[in-house]
């Protein structure tokens, strides 16, 4: 309405004198008329968007320079998704809700000293406070909606009034580096798959098919070839496809279906690694994959999963097979109840083909992007017999091939040098590697396996091109790896090996970063998966203990009201208080969650927590006793 308007307008002029009202108020509407959102597009800085190194930013400390990098690193058109509309990834992960923030925000950042704190709401600098060196120099909260107001139709109206946003995880927490970390993730989930479901990892001649090519989804072809296999990735928007082709992720690509056979059969009989992306609809592939299966009795697939964004799935998420891309476009447009009734036509079909082989012997997971919430939605059979609020026919990725790792106190620990010079990853990628190996050799097997996958990624991590923008690289590491590493960077900053400081920083895709009962908390079992103390704590708990900054959002990587998820950078300049900071923050950053899945029954976090306990003296963890006995649950009950 009439009023809402208004008060939209009224909310974005709060940023300029009243001199300016007039002049800009029409042009604002404008915008809102246009995008549903006031962008302040006349503000889009003239300036190359990218991170500069870190000497060339005007500051009182060095910790709000790196804020700065970091910020600009996210908006930078090699990394980001929409630089324009401030969007990193995900298709409304923002920065800031608008370009007067962006100013507003570098300029405070400009004048910070060692004892104040930017406080940011949704976007929205409230301003720098006084706060202690010590103190985080900015607090970051996204979205943050009392939760009965979390609803995708409030978020719509608040985001229209500037009042709130949607950060993602890492866009608005300053901390995304491309989609390296994505391509580093997917690689591992398929070797962790290939132990779990074909009892190996050496991949060769075997098929992983799946969908999707776009920000996050783009990184399947080029995991599935680091992991060795045949990588199947279809896709209906010839564009992105088109943009994987020619990064060189994507080896070959085709529109046709029977080529599509073809060539699995090739691959999989020469044992060559290959990614094929498929330009058509999932769903078609499926079903011919099928009829393939029921002619020649081949099961020609062996792993196989999803990635369309179905936390979106009317509106572009998904598309229906029994549309083109161009008619769901249109219809999606015209008839909105319409097109969300073939949506889940479409995947009751997919899901039917994807059951049928998986009876045949094909291993099928979700990989966190809701396909089996909507596909249950849609009245698919996907439903698991006495299973719980997260438990479905098939497992997610989570519950049955990250979680354990997580529970290790395994996540994506990752570093920007920034220098922005690539002798100085290089340098890092070395120390990293050397430290993994030495600290290896005193760890348990499961431990081991998984330093080794990560010594081989961070070896062969140069020679795959996966740099964009800033010096950055991601590795997966436990508590002892993240600590050590960090110590061993702000050594050799310290000594001049290192030519500049780094920012050290982790996806929110981790041990206890992320309250997410779809996807990282889907293997809690307790009932408390829907709970969000531990992502919670952890902002709190990271911002005390030495963190340059901390962020707390709400809806991260699955949809608005699913998800609450914390995330932090820290400076490491090679100072004493540096490699104090880092070790406790660290290892809280990773233990918090340790002990968290290991109180939900977990065996695996169990163990590792008290091996931890016994490395320092100062944590002391409840730990939980297990009923060993199931028929005193029973005879309780029944008397």
């Amino acid at each position: 309405g009439q009023s809402r308007l208004s008060l939209a307008l009224r909310n974005s002029l709060r940023y300029f004198p009243p001199t300016h009202h007039n002049h800009l108020a029409s042009e604002f509407a404008q915008e809102l008329r246009q995008y549903g959102h006031i962008y302040m597009y006349r503000f889009c800085p003239p300036v190359h968007m990218r991170a500069y190194p870190i000497d060339q930013y005007p500051c009182r400390t060095p910790q709000a320079a790196s804020i700065m990098l970091m910020i600009m690193n996210n908006l930078d058109p090699a990394v980001a998704q929409f630089p324009q509309e401030l969007v990193t990834y995900g298709g409304n992960g923002q920065v800031f809700s608008n370009w007067a923030q962006f100013r507003l925000v570098m300029y405070y950042l400009s004048e910070m000293t060692e004892e104040q704190t930017l406080v940011m709401y949704s976007g929205h600098p409230a301003g720098l406070f006084p706060s202690l060196p010590s103190s985080p120099r900015a607090i970051i909260t996204n979205g943050m909606v009392i939760p009965n107001y979390s609803s995708r139709e409030q978020y719509e109206k608040m985001f229209a009034l500037g009042v709130s946003m949607y950060g993602q995880m890492t866009a608005g927490s300053y901390c995304y580096i491309g989609p390296q970390g994505i391509v580093h993730g997917t690689m591992l989930t398929v070797l962790n798959a290939g132990r779990r479901y074909l009892g190996s990892d050496d991949l060769r001649g075997r098929v992983l098919v799946t969908s999707g090519l776009g920000g996050m989804s783009g990184a399947q072809a080029k995991a599935a070839v680091i992991a060795g296999c045949v990588g199947v990735i279809a896709e209906v928007d010839a564009t992105p496809l088109r943009k994987r082709h020619e990064q060189g992720w994507l080896m070959e690509v085709t529109s046709d279906i029977e080529h599509c056979i073809r060539r699995i059969r090739e691959a999989k009989r020469s044992k060559t690694p290959l990614s094929l992306g498929y330009h058509g609809n999932v769903v078609d592939l499926w079903e011919r994959l099928l009829k393939e299966y029921e002619m020649t009795d081949e099961l020609l697939v062996d792993l196989g999963s999803d990635q369309t964004s179905l936390h979106n799935p009317f509106s572009g998420g998904y598309y229906p097979v029994q549309l083109s891309f161009q008619q769901a476009n249109q219809l999606m447009a015209t008839d909105p109840a319409h097109f969300k009734t073939m949506v889940h036509e479409s995947l009751c079909r997919q899901v039917a083909a994807i059951n049928k082989l998986s009876e045949a012997g094909m291993f099928f997971w979700d990989y966190g992007n809701a396909f089996l919430l909507e596909a249950q939605r849609a009245g698919a059979a996907v439903q698991k017999e006495g299973g719980g609020a997260t438990e479905f026919r098939y497992p997610s990725y989570v519950q049955h091939i990250m979680g354990d790792i997580f529970s290790l106190g395994f996540g994506p620990f990752r570093w920007v040098c920034t220098s922005g010079d690539s002798r100085d990853l290089a340098l890092t990628d070395d120390i990293a590697a050397t430290v993994l190996e030495e600290i290896s050799a005193n760890v348990t097997e499961r431990v081991q396996q998984q330093y080794n996958d990560n010594i081989r990624w961070i070896r062969e991590a140069g020679k795959h091109s996966m740099v964009v923008g800033s010096q950055a690289r991601i590795l997966y590491s436990d508590q002892k790896g993240r600590v050590c590493i960090a110590l061993a960077i702000n050594k050799a900053i310290a000594d001049g090996r290192v030519s500049a400081p780094v920012v050290i920083s982790r996806d929110h895709h981790d041990v206890s970063g992320t309250d997410s009962p779809f996807r990282e908390t889907s293997n809690v079992y307790d009932g408390s998966a829907f709970c969000a103390d531990m992502a919670v704590q952890n902002f709190v708990g990271d911002a005390f203990r030495g963190a340059t900054w901390v962020s707390l959002h709400n809806g991260g990587g699955v949809g608005w009201g699913e998800v609450i998820n914390g995330g932090f950078g820290l400076l490491l300049d090679g100072s004493e208080e540096a490699a104090k900071r880092a070790s406790l923050m660290l290892n809280w950053d990773v233990s918090n969650g340790v002990a968290r899945r290991c109180w939900s029954g977990n065996s695996n976090a169990y163990e590792t927590i008290q091996r931890t306990m016994k490395e320092q003296r100062q944590l002391r963890v409840t730990m939980p006793f297990p009923v060993q006995d199931e028929h005193v649950l029973d005879r309780a009950l029944q008397g």
